[in-house]
């Protein structure tokens, strides 16, 4: 698909708190993802100079292109912020409409922003004339259920300046739950002209096409990429990559930009979700948790993968 006046593919992978960091990213860009989100990034911190949100904007050269995706309520620092230098390397700047938790609703960000398409309209716009790139909005069908606003929402992120738009076909009542509305995400594509990406519970080929049979020009993957970057190869019909190269390339890229401490913190819980759905699993994962290092955990994982081949 064409977002602005440059090309994409079509299999993306979704911004997730905690989980898209640089490292993450570089393995699901290698697997064939067309496109990676940062996790979200609060605006209002990065203009009060947080080192740990400045953290979030970490790249790998590889990853390109790649997007940042910024959340907040303000227009005016949402503008300031996209027109920053410290976002000058990310193609495009997705503004969050849709997270659900509860600290960020209880802010006015996030999907709390359902229930004002006003505001909605002042902080598309304003971003759109600060930036030099193009400005993408990711929303929710709805904040709470039987309340359904998407094709309201849709038209204005378009007549906003807007130039993609992706939908998670559920409420912010729903948050993970639930069946997702592929109605409704079709009917949001009908009504724009700008490209539209579906995303909700895309785990598998099959799933892949029920959300295509939408219309969209494109498909977000969250959850479904968890410990599987090669979800991406199975969508597109390429090669998968060894698993195992794909743990030890996920470590090196974060031992590259962050300390031992951080690295060890994060890479565990993604050790956890590699080996998640492995024959017996089970009987390994308190050891890779409890492993006094993390290069005692990745053996555990690597010794495991081995003997399952995989």
């Amino acid at each position: 698909m064409n977002i602005g006046e440059k090309e994409y593919g079509n299999v993306f992978l979704a911004p997730m708190a905690g989980v898209t960091e640089v490292g993450f990213r570089t393995v699901c860009k290698m697997a064939g993802a067309d496109l990676t989100y940062t996790e979200m990034v609060n605006a209002n911190a990065l203009m009060h100079n947080s080192n740990k949100t400045k953290d979030l904007l970490i790249t790998n050269p590889i990853e390109k292109p790649v997007a940042v995706q910024i959340f907040g309520h303000d227009e005016n620092i949402m503008a300031e912020v996209c027109a920053s230098e410290l976002l000058e390397k990310f193609d495009l700047i997705d503004i969050n409409f849709g997270c659900p938790a509860p600290k960020i609703v209880k802010n006015g960000d996030g999907s709390a922003l359902l229930n004002d398409l006003n505001k909605v309209y002042k902080i598309v716009s304003s971003c759109v004339k600060a930036a030099n790139k193009p400005i993408t909005c990711k929303f929710r069908i709805g904040f709470s259920n039987g309340q359904n606003v998407a094709k309201e929402m849709a038209r204005v992120c378009e007549d906003a300046g807007a130039k993609m738009i992706t939908v998670h076909g559920r409420t912010r009542e729903q948050m993970y739950a639930g069946a997702v509305d592929y109605e409704t995400i079709a009917n949001v594509k009908s009504s724009v002209k700008i490209p539209v990406v579906g995303n909700g519970d895309v785990f598998d080929i099959d799933s892949y096409q029920i959300m295509l049979q939408t219309g969209v020009d494109g498909v977000l993957v969250g959850r479904g990429a968890l410990g599987n970057p090669n979800i991406f190869a199975k969508l597109k019909g390429i090669a998968e990559l060894n698993k195992i190269q794909l743990i030890e390339k996920h470590i090196e890229v974060l031992r590259q930009n962050y300390d031992e401490k951080f690295v060890s913190a994060t890479m565990r819980k993604h050790l956890l979700w590699y080996i998640s759905g492995e024959d017996n699993s089970n009987k390994i994962k308190l050891q890779v948790a409890t492993a006094p290092l993390l290069d005692d955990a990745f053996r555990i994982v690597k010794s495991f993968l081995e003997d399952n081949k995989r």
